[in-house]
């Protein structure tokens, strides 16, 4: 298993909310979503990852 670059994807990650554990660790991060059927917070735009939805629909609405 390769070491997680947490510190380098922190930069680039697109999630707002704060409390997340699995910010910067991006491997978790989508096993967590796709698990719930979702998408990751840094497919969404800004104005449709504030919402916290991450939900296929939501993608779909806010990016149409």
């Amino acid at each position: 298993m390769t070491e997680c670059k947490q510190q380098n994807n922190l930069k680039d990650c697109g999630c707002s909310y704060s409390g997340c554990p699995r910010k910067g660790k991006c491997c978790e991060c989508v096993r967590y979503h796709r698990g719930r059927g979702e998408l990751t917070g840094c497919m969404f735009g800004s104005e449709g990852e504030k919402t916290y939805d991450r939900s296929i629909e939501n993608f779909i609405r806010t990016n149409s």
